[in-house]
């Protein structure tokens, strides 16, 4: 079997940053799948399920409600390494495109207060793993230390 592409990826020279993963057709549509590093795999730690899933709740409501990308989202979830997410939008994207749009969300995710959207037995098959603090120090050290200063190798994949 092929080697799916987001295996060919150098994971030991992947930095945290804001990658476009791939892009496939949809009958007319692009669809741009991006690369939210947020860790640096097999360097450091990775995230922890609680505030994976909290990030996820705050970042799917955040993305959904979104004046300019509502309407494109088509997916926003963690990656089964637990180093980041995959975001699906409907178009043609660049990295660079979308890191003011990953800025808010991860302000929103820094700054939020109160009960997380979702976090409900109602709402949510594992509402009780949660952990608003921890994925609000995630949100903040990743808007400090990636998207604040992005540079060029935090936006385009290691070449072989």
């Amino acid at each position: 079997m092929e080697k799916i592409t987001s295996f060919t990826i150098d994971h030991l020279r992947l930095l945290p940053g804001v990658y476009v993963s791939r892009r496939d057709q949809a009958g007319d549509a692009t669809v741009t799948t991006f690369d939210i590093r947020m860790t640096r795999p097999n360097f450091e730690p990775v995230m922890n399920t609680a505030e994976v899933h909290t990030i996820e709740h705050l970042g799917a409501t955040f993305l959904r409600n979104d004046p300019e990308f509502k309407d494109r989202v088509l997916y926003f979830g963690p990656m089964g390494c637990r180093t980041g997410f995959y975001l699906l939008l409907a178009g043609h994207y660049q990295s660079s495109d979308i890191v003011p749009l990953m800025t808010r969300m991860f302000e929103f995710i820094r700054d939020f207060e109160g009960e997380v959207p979702g976090a409900a037995a109602k709402d949510c098959g594992n509402y009780l793993d949660m952990n608003l603090p921890m994925a609000k120090f995630l949100a903040d050290k990743y808007l400090k230390q990636v998207l604040r200063q992005i540079s060029e190798e935090r936006l385009v994949y290691p070449a072989d």
